[in-house]
């Protein structure tokens, strides 16, 4: 979808829009939103930010997914001067000067960082909101020396983008998501993340992410989504942790998935971007503790990923399943 394509359907008498979830655990499925509700959606955060009329912001991201259609929308509700060019893994490299505010995924923040030139601008960014995707421990690290306000966002498209922060530079870096005025998060039975914000949600929604409420009641963090658990031979495993405790030692792009099994249930599988899966095998000995270690090893040529950059973790079950 072009600017012109999206600015035409914002404009349309119709009070609600068509967008499509990014697909991460299965296919991507449409949804109307109000548009009502993206507006309050894109005045909260740039208050929340303190933009100004008038700031230049980054689009930077594909508009058939709601974190590219926030931006444009964030840019008509407060005045802001949208700097559009192509979504991309090196956004930076094709503007001159840097934006007073940008959102970028995790990927192309990476890749900023690799270029002298691009990390240079990445750095002269005021406010910079980073989605879609997790930060990885080193990425903010790197960042905590950020001189601007790098915020990490959770949301998803059905909460129009993000309704937390989690601040990763400067003195106030933070493992916590801080909710914005007017949400407030509680933990179903199952520990999932509930979330009220019914300034862009209409009911209460439930999320799939195992969450932790901070002592306060109202900051948490993510530990990983129920989806990915793994119960093997009565064991729980969830994958992000796992992948987190492999992430400093392997170089080479990876996930962990799960394969049906009629002994354990379920067990775990490693699929990675090499041929060296012996190496990948030792790692895991050494990292991972007896229950979490892989079944099986499945070098792939690529690793699965949605549009958005996401891991694709259906097709990587998938992938496992058939090897």
């Amino acid at each position: 979808m072009t600017l012109e394509q999206f600015i035409n359907q914002w404009q349309s008498p119709s009070p609600t829009l068509l967008v499509h979830t990014s697909g991460s655990t299965g296919k991507p499925k449409p949804m109307l939103v109000e548009k009502r509700r993206m507006e309050a959606s894109a005045r909260i955060t740039c208050q929340f930010l303190g933009l100004n009329r008038g700031d230049t912001a980054l689009l930077c991201m594909p508009l058939d997914y709601i974190a590219g259609k926030m931006m444009v929308v964030r840019a008509i509700v407060w005045g802001l001067r949208l700097i559009d060019i192509p979504p991309c893994g090196h956004p930076l490299a094709q503007i001159d000067t840097p934006p007073v505010f940008a959102a970028m995924v995790p990927m192309q923040v990476f890749n900023s960082m690799q270029d002298d030139g691009e990390r240079q601008k990445l750095w002269q960014i005021r406010h910079l909101i980073i989605g879609g995707g997790a930060v990885s421990d080193d990425m903010a690290a790197q960042l905590r020396r950020h001189p601007g306000a790098v915020w990490s966002t959770y949301g998803m498209t059905e909460t129009l983008s993000h309704i937390a922060l989690r601040r990763l530079s400067g003195a106030q870096a933070s493992q916590w998501y801080e909710p914005f005025d007017g949400v407030s998060v509680t933990t179903n039975a199952e520990g999932c993340l509930v979330i009220d914000a019914p300034a862009v949600c209409a009911q209460p929604l439930t999320t799939n992410d195992i969450a932790e409420i901070a002592s306060d009641g109202r900051r948490f963090r993510i530990r990983g989504r129920k989806d990915n658990v793994i119960c093997s031979g009565g064991i729980k495993l969830q994958i992000e942790e796992m992948e987190a405790k492999l992430r400093p030692y392997v170089n080479v792009p990876f996930l962990i998935t799960k394969r049906a099994d009629p002994k354990f249930g379920e067990t775990v599988v490693m699929i990675a971007q090499t041929d060296n899966l012996d190496a990948l095998e030792t790692i895991c000995k050494e990292r991972l503790n007896k229950y979490e270690q892989p079944h099986d090893f499945i070098a792939v040529e690529r690793i699965p990923t949605t549009e958005t950059g996401k891991p694709a973790r259906a097709k990587a079950m998938e992938i496992a399943q058939t090897r």
